[in-house]
């Protein structure tokens, strides 16, 4: 997913920008409402600060969003309610008020994504099919191989949707935890090579969970016709 990040303030922009590429995102940044308005590269979502150095974010907002849906996050250190309302009524999707952490905006993100996608679309979806033997259906939290639903274990599912999540990629053990445990959780880390474990053995053949040494796993979708070798 591909963020449009305009922000002045650079030790904030940085850690946000870090933040969200860790969690996977594309992330553009600029400095000013002129560079955001004149920014040519497509982009999924807009994180906007609304104290730029050359105009008002809101007027930024406003200009953005005569210009198409795409969801707009305002960002900012202003915590006055008229702002909040001026600002959503000008188009912005949310409000996260400064300070906040990355899992929040994330959250934020997600949330207007989902709001973002027509209803339509969510309701044809239907499961979400990982090569021709894996289906999961994130409504109803169930998970079939070969149209046989396997029972997972809260946990084993709340793992294997993040990890499918963007197959391929490799999730370190930090990014995995604060997903799937939570960004407080304090104990062995132990836990999560157990429920990969138990992952790979209830879905073998569909998929596999790669472990990089020091850093964490990548989850691959299975070829049809391909074996299966858990790492």
């Amino acid at each position: 997913m591909r963020v449009l990040l305009v922000e002045d303030d650079e030790p904030v922009a940085e850690s946000l920008r870090r933040g969200l590429i860790r969690y996977g995102f594309e992330v553009d940044w600029v400095t000013t409402g002129a560079a955001a308005l004149a920014h040519s590269a497509p982009y999924d979502v807009v994180l906007l600060d609304l104290g730029l150095p050359d105009t008002d974010g809101l007027d930024v907002c406003k200009a953005l969003r005569a210009r198409g849906d795409v969801p707009i996050i305002v960002i900012s250190a202003r915590s006055d309610e008229t702002d909040r309302v001026v600002g959503l009524e000008l188009g912005a999707d949310d409000y996260v008020s400064k300070p906040f952490g990355v899992r929040e905006v994330i959250a934020r993100i997600r949330a207007v994504m989902r709001r973002a996608q027509p209803r339509a679309v969510l309701e044809a979806s239907g499961p979400d099919a990982y090569g021709t033997r894996l289906t999961i259906d994130r409504k109803a939290a169930r998970v079939r191989l070969d149209g046989e639903e396997i029972p997972l274990a809260p946990k084993e599912y709340d793992l294997l949707s993040f990890l499918t999540e963007e197959p391929g990629a490799l999730m370190s053990r930090e990014q995995i935890m604060e997903a799937v445990w939570d960004a407080n959780w304090f104990g062995p880390t132990k836990t999560l090579d157990v429920h990969v474990a138990a992952l790979r053995r209830k879905l073998a053949g569909a998929i596999t969970i790669e472990a990089v040494r020091g850093v964490g796993f990548r989850l691959e979708i299975v070829a049809s016709g391909e074996g299966s070798s858990p790492s």
